[in-house]
């Protein structure tokens, strides 16, 4: 009798299985074409130079990694995507954390209001934000012409084409369109926080602030953790906003020149250079690997 209930559950398990991979089957063909081929085969054309048009390959060892390190325009998007990085990470961060605070509150009213209204960039393509934004900062633009109305600038600023304005505007606008989707990430987490945590804080004489600082900030560590790494992977991987602002010059003086733009310059608008465009993403992948797992380690310690 054992026996054959054994059979029968080994049975059992066995067609659940065969259903289970029947499922999963349509997926794990797509991931392994189009993300574990598609890695090896970057990775295999990164040692060699590559002619699209012939189909001819011819291995060159770590020439295009040699040439990477001795770019001067990959040290400059570089040091670019790292700017932007450091830069939007913590601030649509921050404000993403005290919007959601802010906004769960109950006293606060009109809260799904703004919860919508603050959503909304979100539903936004990131096409049409980066053209809204090139208005908005226009040489004739609103920002231009309220600072010259105030009297903080007596001339236009050509915040488009000027060296050092350039990322900064691609950096508000990236902060602006982003906030909103971590701000509701922290707002679904802040649902589960328990209500007596605060009012045993009260009951403590705890303060908004203290009570912000040392039970909202500490229960939503994992959440932040999270919004990092998201944002961190983001910001790295940065190329339609740069692309359509700069017409994928990545100008003006290379001020708006990111990897992962760079990497679409070589692989699309160059020939024999695919080689150099898979080492270049190659390198890409390893610093979003490496920041990520430094940004992750140093937010589990605190």
């Amino acid at each position: 009798m054992n026996r054959k209930k054994t059979a029968h559950l080994n049975k059992r398990r066995v067609e659940e299985l065969i259903q289970a991979y029947t499922f999963i089957t349509p997926a794990i063909i797509i991931v392994g074409i189009f993300f574990v081929i598609a890695i090896f085969f970057s990775i295999y054309l990164s040692f060699n130079n590559v002619n699209l048009f012939t189909g001819k390959y011819t291995f060159i060892g770590i020439d295009n990694y040699k040439r990477l390190f001795n770019d001067p325009r990959a040290i400059t998007a570089l040091k670019n995507t790292a700017r932007f990085a450091l830069f939007v990470v913590p601030i649509q961060t921050v404000i993403a954390l005290i919007t959601a605070y802010t906004l769960s509150r109950e006293e606060i009213k009109g809260r799904k209001f703004f919860r919508m209204v603050y959503f909304l960039p979100t539903l936004t393509s990131s096409a049409a934000l980066t053209f809204i934004f090139m208005f908005i900062f226009n040489i004739n633009g609103p920002i231009n012409n309220l600072l010259v109305n105030i009297g903080l600038i007596s001339k236009p600023i050509n915040f488009l084409q000027e060296p050092s304005y350039s990322l900064p505007v691609i950096m508000a606008m990236n902060i602006w369109s982003t906030v909103p989707y971590f701000m509701t990430i922290y707002l679904a987490s802040l649902v589960d926080l328990p209500k007596s945590f605060y009012e045993a804080a009260e009951i403590d004489g705890a303060n908004s602030m203290q009570k912000f600082l040392y039970i909202t900030i500490p229960y939503l560590r994992p959440i932040t953790t999270f919004v990092l790494l998201s944002g961190i992977i983001g910001t790295f991987q940065m190329f339609d906003q740069a692309y359509i602002f700069s017409n994928g010059s990545g100008g003006p003086a290379n001020s708006t020149l990111t990897i992962a733009l760079m990497v679409y310059q070589y692989a699309f608008g160059q020939l024999n250079t695919m080689g150099y465009a898979s080492a270049i993403a190659i390198v890409l992948a390893i610093v979003i690997f490496v920041v990520s797992r430094i940004a992750e380690h140093l937010n589990r310690e605190r």
